[in-house]
């Protein structure tokens, strides 16, 4: 439950927060993520502390180099994770996707994103690949982060 709740906040604090610093390039939409490394996934049903806003299906995913990251425990410039929040439709005792609300981008680059912990952050509304939502350069998405200091800044661990 602990790691549900941390990785929510990746995207909780991205969502939240306002979009670029004026000094970083944005961080692009992550074309293929769904053929990335599935990570984890997990439903926020209503009671939860985190379901308003971010009640729906998470899913995780992580390009080769986040999962060599995860795996290693040090994470190199290129590691990218996606969050994706997607609305939870029940029906027929079955929980399955629904519209997405968001997509969360956490992105390692030390040179770009050396204010954040040499991550960059962003968040993407619904289907869109360039309405985005973090507006601050990802300064709230990185002080939800900076508990996670001895892992990297990274909530997601590994799992065989």
């Amino acid at each position: 439950m602990r790691n549900a709740v941390l990785s929510l906040s990746i995207l909780a604090v991205a969502a939240a927060g306002p979009a670029l610093s004026q000094d970083a390039a944005p961080i692009g939409y992550p074309d293929g993520y769904r053929a990335w490394h599935h990570i984890k996934s997990m439903v926020i049903q209503p009671g939860h502390p985190l379901f308003d806003p971010f009640g729906g299906l998470h899913h995780i995913y992580a390009n080769d180099a986040a999962r060599a990251g995860l795996e290693s425990g040090n994470y190199a410039n290129g590691a990218i994770f996606v969050f994706d929040l997607l609305e939870a439709k029940a029906a027929d005792n079955a929980v399955t996707e629904g519209p997405r609300k968001l997509l969360g981008v956490m992105q390692k680059d030390t040179g770009r994103f050396a204010a954040t912990g040499g991550w960059g952050f962003e968040a993407f509304a619904g289907d869109s690949r360039d309405k985005r939502l973090v507006t601050d350069g990802g300064k709230s998405c990185f002080a939800c982060h900076e508990q996670r200091k001895q892992q990297d800044y990274v909530f997601a661990t590994w799992r065989e």
